[in-house]
């Protein structure tokens, strides 16, 4: 089945709607499948029969150039080796469940069906392509664990993908994908989610601090001649991040309205 509409979420809807199974999986086309996948993803369902997504763990499907070893060196997509299993609340972490990326990747994953479908699917104004690489499944994992829902991260649904070669493609992947990604599908989050607002505004504050002392980490390991990541990365990924806060997300919705228009 072909979905006409560009971007990634319209395609995920596709399938939502398409599907017939109880359980709907999603890989990306830059990673693959473990042997053991199913089997994984089969045991984490069978002893979490509630859950209504799981994530499984993303190893790197090589390690041979700069780019990719400076991605995996500051965490990759590992959320190690445990299973973890995720409810409404996290004790010891104030600002749960905003930091949604520590659930797992969109890479791989895998959602009950009828739940998220009665949740709408996913938010096709984020993950759009070029224009918002990324959000789309922070967004999932948030709204479906302030539903009340359970997620489950299986290290053994394991996938191997592909990073970027080339230092210019990872720099973009910061400042697109997790800088002005994450803060479209914050932005989002605060407009929502009232009751959830001064919660992330906290997160959005302790991103920007986290990410300037990062860059001034950098600057001085440059100056002592240590390039293992380049303060350009780091600004690039700020950079990002003050763009999606500043409209990026009200922006992408108008850019998918006149998507939608065009192709009713």
């Amino acid at each position: 089945m072909r979905e006409p509409r560009p971007g990634l979420n319209f395609a995920r809807n596709r399938a939502l709607r398409e599907a017939r199974g109880e359980i709907l999986a999603f890989l990306d086309d830059d990673v693959i499948a473990d042997q053991h996948w199913l089997a994984g993803l089969a045991d984490a369902w069978a002893a979490n029969r509630d859950a209504a997504v799981f994530t499984g763990l993303v190893m790197p499907m090589e390690l041979e150039t700069e780019a990719q070893i400076v991605f995996e060196r500051r965490g990759g997509f590992r959320r190690g080796f445990d299973r973890i299993r995720y409810g409404p609340v996290l004790p010891g972490n104030p600002l749960y469940p905003g930091g949604a990326g520590s659930f797992g990747a969109g890479a791989n994953m895998a959602f009950s069906t009828a739940v998220f479908r009665k949740m709408g699917g996913f938010d096709e104004a984020l993950d759009t392509g070029a224009p918002v690489p990324g959000g789309g499944d922070l967004d999932a994992f948030y709204r479906i664990i302030r539903a009340g829902h359970v997620l489950v991260y299986e290290p053994r649904f394991l996938v191997f993908h592909q990073h970027r070669r080339e230092m210019a493609a990872l720099r973009r992947q910061y400042r697109r994908s997790w800088g002005f990604g994450f803060m479209c599908y914050l932005s989002k989050c605060i407009k929502n989610d009232p009751e959830r607002r001064m919660v992330l505004i906290r997160l959005v504050v302790w991103w920007f601090k986290h990410h300037l002392a990062r860059l001034l980490g950098t600057l001085k390991n440059s100056a002592r001649g240590d390039h293992s990541l380049a303060p350009s990365m780091v600004l690039g990924e700020l950079w990002g991040g003050a763009l999606g806060l500043l409209g990026g997300y009200r922006r992408s919705q108008r850019r998918v309205e006149k998507i939608r228009k065009r192709f009713p």
